[in-house]
């Protein structure tokens, strides 16, 4: 409900939804933007599809396609103007954690880098610890969102 949603308010925000292409809280985000007009994209991949035999979401509107999870993952972090971490797996991890690092290394311009939950916030504090290894100022290149709304709200006024 909460992806569903997450993808209904962006798109009727403007944006269009790029999500990983498949299943769970990709599908919902998807079928959220989808039912409120939006466009969605979905970045797949033919690791993904021939050895879990994932197939991709009916909500999608434009497919991007790549024989590698490293190519989809590389597109993922690198085509969008704003990232948002859902709750979610190791796929999703791994995202938020390229773009966060791309972000503070400036191998990418700066994004709104919203994450949605409590978890995100428990995780990274955590991982932060008493800041040996991850400075205050990187620590501050995301924000933490606990609705939907509130992250798109984040998004919207990010250099405000």
């Amino acid at each position: 409900i909460e992806a569903e949603m997450m993808g209904r308010l962006l798109a009727e925000a403007g944006f269009a939804v790029m999500t990983g292409g498949y299943a769970g809280g990709m599908e919902a985000a998807s079928k959220g933007a989808k039912d409120a007009g939006g466009h969605v994209i979905g970045v797949t991949s033919g690791i993904i599809e021939s050895r879990f035999g994932s197939k991709m979401n009916g909500y999608i509107d434009e497919v991007v396609y790549f024989d590698s999870l490293f190519e989809r993952l590389h597109h993922l972090v690198t085509a969008c103007t704003v990232a948002i971490g859902l709750p979610g797996g190791i796929g999703t991890l791994s995202e938020v954690a390229l773009t966060w690092s791309l972000i503070q290394v400036g191998e990418i311009k700066p994004i709104p880098l919203v994450l949605l939950g409590q978890t995100w916030d428990d995780a990274l504090t955590t991982f932060y610890g008493d800041g040996e290894y991850i400075r205050p100022e990187n620590m501050a290149l995301w924000r933490l969102a606990h609705t939907p709304s509130e992250a798109v709200a984040l998004i919207q006024n990010w250099n405000s």
